[in-house]
């Protein structure tokens, strides 16, 4: 039977298989070791996690993950097999006259939004939607559809945190 490097008590086979120390709150503090995480960019929506061991340290120095956007990871120049990004060529055309300075207009300030719902149609979806009733169930009742409904309860509701 296996025992705890730290206390000598006996470790259950199961906990045994991955560790050779016990639950005992000292023997955590003092054998447990963290991970380190490392986020590799992936793309512009997502960046990869990876647990930062030798083999994704070395990964990391060779310059295997390469995020496109930054250069490269891992080092401290870019990858010499990466072509040369593009450089903007200028027109050459002469530059227009100015333009002479239009007059502005104050813009019309916004009207207020109409709601297609009645007050009375916002309250009975209120008390619906207070008695548990779906957005579908309030639309069936009321006679509008389910996004009307939905933003009657919504509305209805912002209104009552006011």
């Amino acid at each position: 039977m296996a025992q705890c490097i730290t206390c000598g008590t006996e470790l259950h086979p199961d906990r045994a298989k991955k560790y050779n120390y016990c639950m005992a709150p000292e023997c955590q503090e003092k054998n447990a070791k963290g991970l380190t995480m490392v986020a590799i960019g992936m793309n512009k929506a997502a960046d990869e996690l990876m647990i930062l061991d030798e083999r994704t340290a070395e990964e990391l120095a060779s310059g295997k993950y390469r995020d496109q956007r930054r250069g490269s990871f891992g080092t401290s120049t870019p990858d010499a097999e990466a072509p040369a990004a593009p450089r903007a060529v200028r027109s050459q055309r002469r530059p227009a006259a100015p333009a002479e300075p239009r007059p502005t207009r104050p813009s019309p300030s916004p009207a207020p939004a109409r709601r297609p719902w009645t007050a009375r149609q916002e309250r009975l979806a209120r008390i619906y939607n207070e008695q548990g009733l779906r957005p579908d169930e309030i639309a069936g009742k009321l006679g509008v559809s389910v996004y009307t409904a939905t933003q009657i309860v919504l509305a209805a509701r912002s209104r009552a945190k006011d």
